[in-house]
């Protein structure tokens, strides 16, 4: 019956991490083996997004979750401010309803490469296909050539801001400034590390009606494991978005209350990322291998022979 499924399905899915367990009894039974491929926030979550993912379950658990992610985005905007969000089930499923929104079959999207595979899978799994755009020797962006070659068609575009896999290339907000205002699709820019970082999109979501801006709570707020993604979005496309989000894509309401409390816990999200920069610099300084430095929870390591 395999005739009958569409053959971008019959290739390779995404390639997931090696569980830790899997990592472990591979080397012999090691009973600490540190599981890299994921960028995983290695510390656990604010003691409060614990409590209240913890508190929400037997009152609540029988009723479906509010659809809205009322108090979730009522905690983004009180974070953030006066923007415009949406949220889903990790960053992966804004990506998801962005691209339905926008591709369908045979239309073009545009993607800065090297970077995270899941962009193209996403576009493929929609029936449109990838335009790669090369980044500079150092993975950063030119935005002139980011332009030029994503022209022609492409409704959509992926920047990954720090860079993933590249050691966490960060874009200025000028780069982005100057793709928003050259380039006639949208430009979704993934900031999933941007807290190790620090640079600040925001401002530009006031200027740019072609932008939006994808973050996580899977690195800095240390909630992989529940899945919740936003994105800050143009006001003209919010009520699109929705129409276009399916109820799976709602956040569960264990996800919601921890996420919510996480994000009002600002101390302890600044104490993650102070220790995480403080030991980025510390592995760049004293790695004996070639370092590309970067804004992620991670850095590239060139271990080629010379």
């Amino acid at each position: 019956m395999k005739h009958l499924i569409r053959k971008d399905f019959l290739k390779e899915g995404y390639v997931f991490a090696t569980r830790a367990a899997e990592i472990a009894r591979a080397a012999g039974g090691h009973t600490r083996p540190a599981r890299l491929a994921s960028n995983e926030n290695p510390y656990p979550p604010s003691p409060k997004a614990v409590k209240a993912a913890a508190d929400v379950l037997p009152p609540h658990a029988n009723r479906y979750p509010d659809e809205t992610n009322k108090e979730f985005i009522d905690a983004l905007k009180k974070r953030h401010g006066d923007y415009r969000f949406v949220a889903s089930v990790g960053m992966d499923g804004i990506i998801d309803t962005v691209i339905r929104t926008l591709i369908a079959d045979g239309d073009q999207v545009a993607v800065a490469t090297p970077t995270y595979s899941y962009y193209g899978l996403a576009v493929q799994a929609q029936g449109g296909t990838t335009v790669s755009v090369p980044r500079k020797a150092d993975f950063s962006v030119d935005p002139e050539a980011f332009c030029r070659d994503a022209a022609g068609g492409t409704k959509l575009a992926f920047l990954c801001t720090p860079n993933n896999p590249t050691g966490g290339t960060t874009e200025t907000p000028e780069t982005i400034a100057a793709i928003c205002e050259n380039y006639e699709g949208i430009l979704f820019l993934d900031c999933a590390y941007i807290e190790f970082d620090g640079t600040d999109y925001r401002p530009l979501m006031k200027r740019y009606r072609n932008l939006i801006i994808g973050r996580t709570m899977s690195k800095a707020y240390s909630l992989a494991g529940l899945r919740v993604g936003y994105a800050f979005v143009p006001e003209w496309y919010e009520p699109i978005y929705q129409r276009a989000a399916t109820p799976p894509f709602t956040l569960n309401m264990v996800s919601q209350a921890a996420a919510t409390a996480a994000l009002r816990d600002t101390v302890h999200v600044k104490k993650i990322v102070s220790v995480v920069q403080e030991w980025r610099q510390r592995f760049i300084d004293e790695c004996p291998y070639p370092v590309v430095p970067g804004g992620a929870n991670f850095v590239m390591v060139d271990v080629a022979p010379p």
